[in-house]
């Protein structure tokens, strides 16, 4: 009979297909009782994984069966989300345990449709989300999310996040009417980031997606200086001109030091609604090829479908308006392999010591 150690080690060798790592590089918790025959295992995973944990936890009772020979075998399984690093200097902000930073580099590649999806893709696998859209020239979250409420303030001094399908959200678009433009110079523009993201009153979030204008401009120059970033995530098209502009993006990242998790693959391919005939027109293999030349991890590929743009218009997002959907399972895989990437990098302890202080007497 297998021992303690080697039941973990099992465990941690493990390869979540969700998430494409194994539970030990993910760094999961695993807590093993093992008492004759009778093996009792509590696994608590660092990623959300509500819509997978019944198959993970099918998949690796099998597993544990077959390895030890054991019949009478409890698995339990759960998630505990923590904070994770961020650039070196940055101060971290109250009530929220981590940033995911949605780039693209160009425009029109559907940086925000994805921003909004994903975010909401989190909150469906369980944990608590919040979006703030920092495109304050083009902000389109409102629209996208079905609401033009006013944000309040009980205080007078910070404002109340607006909530929506469970996710709570910010945007310059619920200050302004949907028509007014945003006249304003670099200066207004990261003060108006700053204001929206430090001065809400987020309540506990596990996530915070930030959704990003195109380009390497003021706003994500003051990201990267200001704002405790744990992650990234590049959002490209297959087409040679998206990828170009992507790989700035990511050039930008390396610089700040801020981790990229991976690229997301939009419009990869379209799928005609009358045959069934499928065609790239955008190209094809361009997101798997940025990803193998800078080493870093395709996270999904997504069509070109006319029901996420309506969706999106109609303000209620895929992974809302089809949550079974296979385009809404696209979100929630991306979603969960986003999180468990993020869950490998090392905690940020910086908040658990105390400052020091020496005086003389």
């Amino acid at each position: 009979m297998l021992n303690q150690s080697q039941i973990e080690q099992i465990i941690n060798e493990f390869k979540d297909p969700s998430s494409q790592m194994t539970l030990g590089e993910s760094k999961a918790r695993v807590n093993i009782k093992l008492e004759g025959d009778k093996l009792n295992v509590a696994l608590t995973l660092g990623y959300p994984a509500k819509g997978y944990v019944d198959s993970l936890q099918a998949e690796l009772k099998a597993l544990l069966a077959e390895q030890t020979g054991l019949t009478d075998i409890s698995l339990t399984i759960d998630w505990k989300i923590t904070k994770h690093k961020v650039q070196q200097g940055v101060q971290a902000i109250n009530n929220i345990k981590n940033i995911i930073a949605v780039a693209s580099g160009k425009g029109g590649v559907g940086k925000s449709t994805t921003s909004v999806n994903l975010a909401l893709a989190l909150v469906a696998e369980g944990a608590n989300v919040g979006l703030l859209d920092a495109d304050i020239y083009g902000p389109s979250q409102p629209r996208m999310l079905g609401t033009s409420q006013r944000p309040e303030s009980s205080d007078g001094k910070s404002i109340e996040p607006i909530e929506r399908y469970g996710l709570q959200s910010m945007s310059i678009g619920y200050l302004i009417d949907e028509e007014e433009p945003m006249i304003w110079r670099g200066p207004m523009l990261t003060q108006a980031l700053e204001q929206m993201l430090k001065d809400t009153n987020w309540k506990d979030l596990d996530y915070l997606v930030i959704d990003l204008p195109p380009g390497t401009g003021d706003i994500q120059l003051t990201l990267s200086q200001k704002v405790p970033v744990s992650s990234a995530v590049i959002i490209t098209t297959p087409q040679d001109i998206s990828l170009l502009d992507a790989r700035k993006a990511l050039k930008m990242f390396e610089k700040v030091n801020v981790p990229v998790m991976g690229i997301i693959e939009n419009m990869s391919t379209h799928v005609c609604s009358q045959c069934g005939h499928e065609e790239h027109i955008f190209g094809a293999g361009g997101g798997e090829k940025m990803a193998e030349q800078y080493d870093i991890d395709l996270l999904g590929s997504l069509p070109l479908d006319i029901k996420i743009r309506e969706d999106a218009d109609g303000g209620q997002p895929t992974v809302v308006a089809d949550p079974e959907g296979p385009i809404a399972m696209i979100y929630r895989n991306i979603a969960r392999q986003v999180a468990a990437r993020l869950a490998k990098q090392g905690k940020d302890f910086s908040t658990v010591f105390p400052n020091i202080v020496i005086k003389n007497d």
